[in-house]
């Protein structure tokens, strides 16, 4: 077997992987649920080498990311379930019903009215998903809602995000960021309200969720990405407690001995050194 620029080899890899007698005993233990964190793992690793902007990383991390749903279709192929050339059906199909204004002789030519046009044939999708199982003889007795396919495994900001968008949608939202910044500050105070008033952990907890959550249609009224923001913060307090923490070593003084006055102080001087450039 040898490498290929051709997705076929890597087909044929992976059937070889699976392979009852000659397979890897690892890849041959695995099921959907087994594997479906490292899809989920390289997807980040994908937005995380964009976000460092390295492109050799890129290149090598859009291949494991590939992998995982060859590895998905090679499950569901042994089991009958479906495979690749069902998926790539399904998509070049799905590619080609959501772009009319490309495909077909819809008019959108700017991106507001392709991305409308974009949500009312998923809304229809989703309206024709549900008439399917029923005529499948699968019960349910949930009514449709536009909420419905929004992944319940997405971390909680990103999901947030897209509740909050899609109720947007049937005008389910704020109408400035003036307003949806009124809403966190008025969120912000029920937080206080509750740890004031010694309502519990769980009253904190809900205000603390309800609080997120206005802030997260605050991102969204000002076209930034909530979860790539928080994801920034993270990484700009890691570089500036390495900076403490550096400086700590400096001075010879441990770290939890140096005392929050001083742990400022260091802090303070990463936080002038960044607005200085």
């Amino acid at each position: 077997m040898k490498p290929s620029k051709n997705i076929s080899r890597l087909f044929e890899i992976m059937a070889a992987l699976r392979d009852p007698k000659t397979g890897c005993a690892w890849d041959l233990e695995q099921d959907f649920a087994s594997i479906r964190h490292y899809t989920i793992e390289e997807a980040y690793e994908v937005a995380d080498a964009i976000e460092r902007e390295d492109y050799v990383d890129l290149r090598d991390e859009l291949g494991d990311l590939l992998l995982q749903p060859i590895f998905h279709a090679q499950l569901a192929s042994e089991q009958g379930l479906f495979d690749i050339d069902d998926i790539i059906l399904s998509i070049t199909e799905k590619l080609i019903r959501r772009h009319p204004h490309v495909f077909g002789d819809v008019d959108a030519n700017d991106p507001k009215s392709a991305k409308a046009s974009w949500d009312k044939i998923k809304q229809l999708e989703r309206e024709k998903k549900q008439a399917d199982k029923v005529n499948a003889g699968i019960k349910t007795d949930k009514p449709i809602s536009i909420l419905d396919d929004v992944p319940k495994p997405l971390p909680a900001l990103a999901r947030a995000d897209k509740l909050s968008k899609r109720a947007a949608q049937v005008g389910f939202d704020w109408p400035d960021w003036q307003t949806t910044y009124e809403k966190c500050t008025e969120e912000l105070g029920e937080v206080k309200q509750a740890i004031e008033n010694n309502q519990g952990k769980k009253a904190v907890r809900e205000e603390i969720g309800d609080a997120l959550f206005a802030l997260t249609n605050l991102a969204r009224h000002l076209d930034i990405d909530p979860e790539a923001a928080l994801r920034d913060a993270n990484q700009k307090f890691t570089r500036r407690f390495a900076y403490v923490e550096q400086r700590c070593k400096q001075d010879d003084i441990a770290l939890n001995k140096a005392g929050l006055e001083r742990l400022d102080g260091y802090w303070n001087e990463i936080r002038q050194k960044d607005k200085e450039g």
